[in-house]
């Protein structure tokens, strides 16, 4: 039966920072342990904690990262999605209805008022704006023609 053992390397480093040279002493006293392993656990607890250091942990890092992103915007969009249907509920009920409400024409222009508003929403997105002046073409949203 073939046993295996493990690849070992041999290193030599020498170290200049006084509070490296104090931390390794100190874990190599507090692990009862030569100071060559514990500079080697060192290095693997480093190595293991680097993003650079491996590839593959670094894309494990962003997926979990872009996951959690995922989960609190989804989130984020139900809280938004609940507090718009509070204001509409809020809003149409202090407003009544009204007979005019039922004219084609009076429904064409708020249907047109609405994508004038979401036109002009989406040009601030694009442009990266966030604020709320918005040039004048843009004001227009909320008047009827």
């Amino acid at each position: 039966m073939a046993r295996k053992e493990a690849a070992s390397a041999r290193v030599q480093v020498y170290l200049t920072d006084p509070k490296i040279v104090s931390g390794l002493n100190r874990e190599a006293r507090s692990g009862k342990m030569p100071l060559s392993q514990a500079a080697g656990r060192a290095i693997a607890r480093g190595l293991q904690k680097s993003p650079q250091a491996d590839p593959e942990d670094r894309l494990l890092q962003l997926e979990r990262s872009l996951r959690d992103h995922m989960r609190s915007t989804a989130r984020d969009m139900q809280i938004v999605q609940e507090l718009l249907i509070e204001v509409a509920r809020a809003f149409f009920v202090r407003l009544p209805d009204a007979i005019v409400d039922e004219d084609p024409t009076v429904q064409a222009a708020v249907d047109r008022r609405i994508e004038r508003l979401l036109d002009a929403t989406a040009a601030r997105i694009v442009a990266g704006r966030t604020d709320r002046s918005v040039p004048d073409e843009d004001r227009s949203f909320g008047q009827t023609n």
